[in-house]
């Protein structure tokens, strides 16, 4: 529980608790922290306070920040578990296997950045990078000012 009326700030305090689960190796070298999203929505703070949860812990030098993927324990450069994709990569991933099932059919939209951004826990600017990945690969175009929209099928990759 945290002490939201005592000396020390929300964000220490958020920081201290993911201090423990790294000392314990419930985080590990490579690891992502939660995100910002992830903050906001289990601790019910701001999004400026869970800013702060990550810059304490980069200032303590136990985490590095890998802009549209996350923060992850460590310094700088320690390798992450291959099986571990960007998290871009993750909702691309999961739009491309809404879009072969069907659940999105062909030019219709796929969910606003908002939804997406609501869904996954992730910043704007992650979303933006999953659409621009599907947009590079032929799954989905995009209509300024109306929308993203499901590629035809033989535009899709092989």
């Amino acid at each position: 529980m945290l002490d939201r009326d005592g000396p020390v700030p929300i964000y220490k305090q958020i920081a201290e608790r993911i201090r423990e689960q790294i000392d314990k190796g419930e985080l590990l070298p490579g690891d992502a922290i939660p995100s910002e999203a992830e903050l906001e929505a289990e601790y019910g703070i701001a999004r400026l306070t869970a800013r702060r949860v990550a810059r304490e812990l980069r200032e303590q030098g136990l985490v590095y920040t890998v802009q549209g993927q996350g923060t992850f324990v460590g310094r700088p450069g320690t390798p992450r578990p291959p099986e571990r994709m960007p998290v871009y990569q993750r909702i691309a991933a999961d739009i491309e296997k809404r879009i072969r099932s069907g659940e999105i059919p062909v030019h219709r939209p796929i969910p606003s950045e908002k939804a997406l951004m609501r869904e996954y826990g992730v910043a704007k600017a992650t979303v933006r990078q999953a659409v621009r990945h599907l947009r590079d690969q032929g799954w989905v175009f995009t209509v300024p000012y109306r929308g993203t929209y499901v590629s035809p099928p033989d535009n899709w990759p092989a």
